[in-house]
């Protein structure tokens, strides 16, 4: 068959590779690389492989800053998802990933495969997913635009995760201006694996086959890591991969049983770049050469070209190497199962990619410079100005600004959005969304995995480098207030341009800090992802940095969850200081982030969680609540309407400080006349009302009120016409 694809002349003549993302300069870099002229495949290869998705041109130099090992890291980036050691030869296996661009063209199969993408990555591993995440950000919710966004990413993600039948057990949302035309969908999994089950995506063994196995390929996602690794313009919207999650399912426990199989050689997810990717990573990581039949991958239409079929990121695909004179026993296994597979290559020592199409070579591309020879982007950045600090909002009217806190979608319940996902499925989970991150019973034992995505984009933006520490700590309180022991993160880092000076210096900057907040709290970075470009005709999102942390409860039998009653003593741990640089009572007065200083100890942060973890677990306080978005009142607010309890607080602190974000405090609750290092007796737990008290202030609410404002704010906003 022949494809009407542009010629190797017009391409370099018309500079066709500019459509796929490619500069002048990197292609320039590929003819050296070549020492001729690449063809349309080849070209459309090197695109993908050297986009930003997938090459991580412009952050690579951050990313080292990370430490990645640790004694029970069992396995760091590199792979399709990070590993570490929870004892008993058990190991969980996690990682974040994001959906931007898609999500933003499409919401509802934008967000779906999205999840679909992260439990590939974390089946590909040979981890069973016990638990799934996620963290959103929107443009106010009050703009009808930004309400069809949450509705059709929320229904994607719970669509698909129900389906797959995995809990979600935690997330967060933000809602925020510079999110208008650009959301934010990250999604986070878990899994739990064996040591000796471990996998790695890599291809080695001269003769062994490649197996294909999943949805047949079609034309959706066309170049989609090029896609995301550009500004969304409204001229750039492709057709965006659909998600299917029945063949999902069935693919991943099929996939569960190839790595079972002891002729399993490696296995890699087609996620971003596809069939690209999946081939010429696995043959890299495995110092090895791939040859592959296009004609006998399963497609959707009998005329998709080579390039078509390279670059299609189709979803529920898989691609697996076996040892050679087994691919029967996989063929058989998988369309046992109602799978379309075939055996579509080969494994080879010359370290090449070779395509061929009935016969005829359509590629032939050494297979490290589409791996690791991509360029590395150095830029020039520029600190922002640096504005006033306001250290005092005394004087302004802090009962309104309550009532707008609590009544803001960012801070009020979000339970008519997770109601949509079942956090209950395979009977395990201890804590679901709602207050904390989220706990998993680790099946047949007392141990429990606490896990948490987070993210304060607000605070990257006012400082980056403290701002980046602050990001970290923030996780790292989750997964302490849980009982947990932290083991490690993941992160997803969501900026606009790096070539734009000020966010590539907020890039680096807040790495910086992330990478030492790291160190001190001891969380090694096992796995990642980085999205760029995040950017519309409205300007760059704020810089969000988000963490996903997991943690190990030892006895999660020993630990009261639900550990609080009536006459319970309130605890705040810590100081409240004016630190008000990206917090939301600036927000809601000001309408600004105010770029100037926030300050954060992290030997302090250590010690004060690791007291207080010790002291939750001891069964001598019985429950922890890190201070967040809105400060100690807004925390006092949603605890009180989450446990339908009333609250009668009274500290000796200037008013506005209760609307504080300070770093490394916490809301502690336990009996009466307690010592707690860095901790004050303010209040106490009662069965109805909410009186806060400061300096010449006092705020009261009734139960009610507080619980109607509280809980009705976001189906307020869904059901009104922006």
């Amino acid at each position: 068959m022949k494809f009407n694809e542009p010629n190797t002349s017009e391409i370099k003549a018309q500079k066709l590779y500019r459509e796929m993302g490619l500069t002048d300069s990197e292609f320039d870099l590929i003819l050296d690389i070549l020492k001729r002229d690449p063809n349309y495949t080849e070209t459309g290869i090197f695109s993908a492989m050297w986009s930003e998705h997938c090459s991580y041109k412009h952050s690579k130099p951050f990313l080292k800053q990370f430490p990645t090992k640790a004694e029970h890291v069992l396995m760091g980036p590199g792979e399709g998802a990070g590993a570490v050691d929870i004892g008993d030869n058990q190991a969980v296996v996690f990682k974040v990933e994001s959906h931007n661009h898609p999500s933003a063209v499409d919401p509802y199969e934008g967000a779906a495969t999205g999840i679909g993408g992260i439990v590939r990555d974390i089946v590909s591993i040979g981890a069973r997913p016990i638990g799934l995440l996620n963290s959103l950000r929107f443009g106010e919710l009050s703009e009808s635009q930004n309400q069809w966004l949450l509705s059709g990413v929320t229904k994607g993600m719970s669509d698909y995760g129900n389906t797959m039948e995995l809990p979600a057990v935690s997330g967060e949302i933000e809602f925020d201006p510079s999110y208008h035309e650009n959301p934010l969908v990250n999604a986070m999994g878990v899994g739990l694996i064996n040591h000796d089950q471990i996998q790695k995506g890599t291809a080695k063994g001269l003769g062994n086959k490649v197996v294909y196995v999943g949805l047949p390929t079609g034309r959706d996602g066309i170049n989609g890591a090029s896609f995301a690794s550009g500004e969304l313009t409204d001229d750039n919207r492709p057709e965006i991969q659909k998600g299917n999650p029945q063949a999902g399912k069935l693919l991943m426990e099929a996939t569960l049983k190839a790595i079972d199989m002891e002729e399993l050689v490696g296995i890699q997810d087609m996620g971003a770049a596809g069939l690209t990717s999946s081939s010429a990573e696995m043959a890299d990581k495995g110092n090895s050469g791939m040859v592959l039949y296009l004609d006998k991958v399963p497609v959707t239409h009998d005329d998709i070209s080579p390039y078509e079929m390279m670059l299609s990121e189709t979803q529920e695909r898989m691609l697996l190497v076996v040892e050679n004179g087994s691919e029967d026993k996989f063929l058989s296994m998988f369309e046992e199962m109602g799978l379309k597979t075939a055996v579509i290559g080969e494994v080879t020592d010359d370290h090449h990619l070779k395509l061929f199409y009935n016969d005829e070579l359509f590629a032939d591309l050494p297979v490290a410079p589409l791996s690791d020879d991509a360029p590395v982007y150095v830029l020039e950045g520029k600190e922002a100005g640096t504005d006033t600090a306001r250290e005092d909002y005394s004087n302004e009217d802090l009962n309104e600004a309550f009532d707008k806190l609590i009544s803001h979608p960012t801070m009020a319940d979000k339970s008519s959005i997770y109601e949509n996902f079942n956090s209950t499925f395979g009977g395990n989970t201890v804590q679901g969304p709602g207050f904390g991150a989220g706990i998993v019973n680790i099946e047949g034992t007392d141990k429990a995995i606490s896990m948490v995505l987070d993210g304060k984009s607000r605070y990257v933006y006012a400082d980056p480098y403290n701002g980046g520490k602050e990001v970290v700590a923030m996780a790292y309180r989750s997964i302490i207030a849980t009982g947990a022991k932290p083991l490690g993160m993941t992160n997803c880092l969501n900026y606009g341009s790096p070539e734009k000076p000020e966010i590539y210096k907020q890039l680096e900057l807040s790495t910086k800090g992330m990478a030492e907040a790291c160190e001190t709290l001891q969380t090694p970075v096992v796995s990642g992802n980085v999205s760029l470009y995040n950017e519309h005709s409205s300007g760059g999102i704020l810089p969000t940095p988000i963490i996903g942390m997991v943690g190990l409860i030892e006895d999660v039998s020993k630990l009261n969850h639900e550990g609080v009653n009536e006459g319970d003593a309130i605890y705040l741990v810590g100081q409240l200081e004016a630190s008000f640089a990206g917090s939301q009572l600036e927000k809601i007065l000001e309408d600004k982030i105010r770029k100037t200083d926030r300050t954060i100890n992290l030997e302090k942060e250590f010690r004060r969680g690791d007291m207080l973890r010790e002291k939750l677990v001891k069964g001598e306080i019985n429950k922890i609540a890190p201070l967040g978005r809105g400060g100690l009142i807004i925390k006092l607010a949603q605890l009180a309407a989450f446990y339908d309890l009333g609250v009668q607080v009274n500290v000796s602190e200037r008013r506005d400080l209760l609307f504080s974000e300070s770093a490394s405090n916490y809301l502690v609750i336990a009996k009466s006349g307690l010592e707690i290092d860095g901790a004050k007796e303010i209040g106490q737990l009662t069965k109805s009302g909410f009186t806060v008290q400061a300096e010449n202030f006092k705020l009261e609410r009734t139960l009610e009120d507080l619980k109607s404002a509280y809980e009705g704010a976001i189906p307020a906003c869904m059901n009104s016409e922006g």
